[in-house]
C-alpha cells in the first residue's frame, strides 16, 4: 500500500492526498510536480528511477488507510 507522503522531500511543500502535483518513484519518494521538473528532470535522486504522477485514493477508502504523516526531507 502506498503511503502518500505528505510533502516534497525537495522544497518541503504540502501534498494532501487528492493533489495533481504529487510524484513518485517506484521506492515511494515523493516530489511536487514543479520541483520533479524544474529541478530533477523527472529522474529520482534517490534511485535514479522515473517519476511518475501519484494515484489518488478514494476518500472513501482514506478513512481506513490514512495517508502517512511522516515528513521525509532530502539531504542537502
Amino acid at each position: 500500500m502506498l503511503e502518500l507522503r505528505p510533502g516534497c522531500e525537495y522544497c518541503d511543500i504540502n501534498l494532501p492526498p487528492e493533489s495533481l502535483d504529487a510524484v513518485i518513484c517506484s521506492f515511494e519518494c515523493t516530489f511536487c510536480r514543479d520541483c520533479a521538473e524544474k529541478h530533477l528532470h523527472g529522474k529520482c535522486p534517490n534511485c535514479g528511477g522515473e517519476l511518475v504522477r501519484r494515484p489518488i485514493r478514494p476518500a472513501i477508502k482514506l478513512e481506513k488507510f490514512p495517508a502517512s504523516t511522516v515528513r521525509v526531507l532530502r539531504e542537502g
